[in-house]
């Protein structure tokens, strides 16, 4: 195939792993470009917005990873692109501004360490026969060996290996060739020693993901571990994928819907973000987070308005004297609208919340949570 060709293949293979810069507005959302590419939009310091390629060198892989469409026993159309041929490729789409950066990730050719010399390989091309400074995510390989891991992270600016379960006894389900604690703890945990502060590459940002409802793990066991992720190795994002039915082995209990039905994963998806920004934005702590009896979060209300209704308590705030940290616990205020609510009381007494632009069903949550005393 021609190398346009085999980006069309790759690109759209590239799309299930969702560990990096895209987010859930609009202007966040990823999309697929004119030769068939998928870009993600990130956002620039100044505020801006631009976009990345995001790519496999190979959709050839030799693991067993029972949730991937990609997995050596599949009917797939296979093909990889070449070193020189993905550096080519990104520096043309670059001098065109199509693109801002590269997300290059791989299936695995022959064996973790062959994958990852060919990876480490296209960013050193981009970075030194083409002097590209710019933004470049790489992905680690499961099993790649130290050595390995320690240049991908010497190259890239932001590096990523995909937790996949919380735990041993979940990911059993899902690979019968990888092991959990050799193949995905102990790099994850080698990234986070390479990139903590005072070592020489702390800039480069660690991310990674979990493939939510393809095991039967349960919704406390994932913020468990996402806890751990950002507290004790201090990951910079955790992202969380819904399997997608009809992807997989049959046998997976994602396949035989013993947790979640249809668009009900999608929901469990979009609470673990909820949660997630509850610890990293909110000040929330891991014991503050309300589950069901099944040890899932709920499908019906949203983990902080949950909160609020169990703790009548703390409620109402004053929207005029409160401080952040309080404002941040009314359901429906983000931390946009806190901002702007802090800002604007500077000038002048808040008398409702029609003030800050909140309107709808927001402003019918939020209303039964403040006082304007």
């Amino acid at each position: 195939m021609e190398t346009i060709e085999k980006l069309k293949v790759l690109s759209q293979d590239s799309q299930y792993d969702l560990a990096c810069a895209c987010g859930t507005r609009d202007n966040d959302r990823r999309h697929r470009g004119a030769p068939g590419k998928w870009l993600y939009p990130v956002t620039l310091p100044d505020g801006g917005h631009s976009v990345f390629l995001k790519t496999l060198l190979s959709n050839c892989c030799s693991n067993d990873c029972k949730y991937c469409p990609l997995r050596n026993d599949t009917n797939v159309r296979r093909c990889s692109l070449h070193p020189d041929e993905t550096a080519k490729v990104f520096m043309e789409y670059l001098k065109r501004k199509e693109v801002f950066g590269l997300f290059l990730s791989s299936g695995v050719i022959d064996n973790p360490d062959f994958t990852m010399q060919k990876m480490n390989d296209t960013v050193r091309l981009i970075r030194r026969k083409y002097g590209f400074r710019g933004y470049i995510h790489l992905k680690i390989i499961p099993g790649a060996s130290n050595a390995a891991v320690e240049e991908a992270v010497s190259l890239a600016s932001a590096v990523s290996l995909n937790i996949e379960t919380p735990g041993e006894k979940h990911f059993k389900l899902l690979s019968d060739r990888k092991n959990y604690l050799e193949d995905i703890i102990r790099p994850i945990k080698l990234m986070s020693k390479l990139t903590e502060k005072g070592q020489r590459h702390y800039r480069v940002k660690c991310t990674t993901q979990f493939i939510v409802g393809a095991s039967d793990e349960k919704d406390t066991e994932i913020v468990d571990y996402m806890n751990g992720l950002y507290n004790k190795l201090n990951f910079d994002r955790v992202y969380f994928s819904a399997y997608q039915q009809g992807l997989g082995n049959p046998d997976i209990p994602g396949e035989r819907k013993t947790l979640f039905d249809g668009d009900d994963l999608f929901v469990r998806e979009h609470r673990l973000y909820q949660v997630d920004f509850l610890l990293r934005k909110y000040g929330f702590q891991k014991n503050e987070i309300i589950y069901e009896a099944s040890g899932n979060l709920s499908l019906e209300k949203d983990p902080k308005q949950l909160w609020a209704e169990r703790h009548p308590e703390f409620f109402p705030v004053r929207i005029n004297s409160a401080d952040r940290e309080a404002l941040l616990r009314i359901p429906g205020l983000g931390l946009e609208r806190v901002s702007s609510i802090l800002k604007l009381r500077k000038q002048s007494r808040i008398r409702d919340l029609a003030t800050l632009n909140v309107k709808g069903k927001t402003l019918a949550k939020a209303c039964k949570f403040v006082t304007f005393e």
